[in-house]
């Protein structure tokens, strides 16, 4: 194995680049170690980011929005009260990977990157309409994050491409979201279904809304017929009826050990409507 500590992302993509066999880049390592130790990926290439500048930050641009660093983790995320208040529902997501101790090493880019559909900040970002920066041999640009994964295991990254930072929005006013998962335990497990639901209210009524689901499809899932279902409405019990219906029609999961095809369609629905309540009430506070 080839292990790399590049000072900055040419660097890195450049060695990513010209690299043979399995390349893994290493933030927090919470999947790579893991995956190294149970012989599952042994990579003939390790790139470690950790030292590159401005990985471990967190910040607020100009336009409001928020650019947080590739080795951000899941416990700064927690940590920093400006994000939480703009974002909780991709904080909270966050903090739901792992126990306490992977808190002190797991990165939002780790946990889209691995392609997992169960993966739970994800579906918190595709609602919260985050972008991802890439560089790479045809340069930097971006790239939603629900254009990210595209099979389990898999990303659109193509070879010596790397995710330099990950980028929310400014939050508007009036705006809130909010992630639930199902798991058969009380914590520490893998979602059998995710949701998240970023929307924004004026005058008590729904304006615009992203819905949003994992581990029901092979990647994550933005369920735009779920959004336009609450659009227009103040979050009534017939608009979430038609929530319900539309987010349990779009999935498309598997049979395993943690739960049937009918039990995700069906909780798909109920979590649906669990998370917007949370989302339209963080909602309507920002709005007073």
């Amino acid at each position: 194995m080839h292990y790399h500590t590049p000072a900055s992302f040419d660097e890195a993509a450049a060695l990513a680049a010209s690299a043979t066999g399995i390349t893994r880049f290493l933030a927090g390592g919470t999947d790579v170690l893991v995956q190294l130790r149970a012989d599952i990926v042994t990579p003939d290439t390790l790139i470690d980011i950790k030292h590159i500048a401005g990985v471990h930050d967190i910040i607020q641009m100009p336009n409001g929005g928020w650019q947080i660093g590739i080795a951000v983790t899941g416990a700064e995320m927690t940590e920093h009260p400006a994000l939480a208040a703009a974002w909780p529902g991709v904080v909270e997501a966050m903090d739901l990977v792992g126990s306490t101790q992977i808190q002190g090493r797991a990165t939002l880019t780790g946990n889209l990157c691995n392609g997992s559909p169960a993966a739970d900040s994800v579906p918190a970002m595709v609602a919260a309409d985050a972008s991802v920066s890439v560089c790479g041999p045809k340069g930097a640009h971006k790239v939603a994050v629900l254009d990210i994964p595209t099979a389990p295991g898999r990303t659109s990254l193509a070879k010596g491409e790397m995710v330099t930072a990950i980028n929310l929005p400014a939050r508007e006013p009036g705006g809130g979201d909010a992630y639930l998962r199902f798991i058969p335990r009380t914590e520490m497990d893998i979602a059998v279904v995710g949701c998240g639901v970023n929307l924004r209210v004026d005058g008590g009524k729904i304006t615009h809304a992203r819905v949003s689901l994992g581990a029901v499809a092979p990647t994550v899932l933005l369920v735009g017929e779920a959004a336009d279902a609450i659009i227009g409405s103040t979050l009534d019990d017939a608009a979430l009826d038609r929530l319900a219906a539309a987010a349990s029609a779009a999935c498309n999961p598997i049979d395993d050990k943690r739960g049937t095809i009918e039990f995700r369609i069906h909780v798909a629905g109920v979590l649906a409507r669990r998370t917007a309540k949370i989302a339209y009430d963080r909602a309507i506070a920002a709005g007073e």
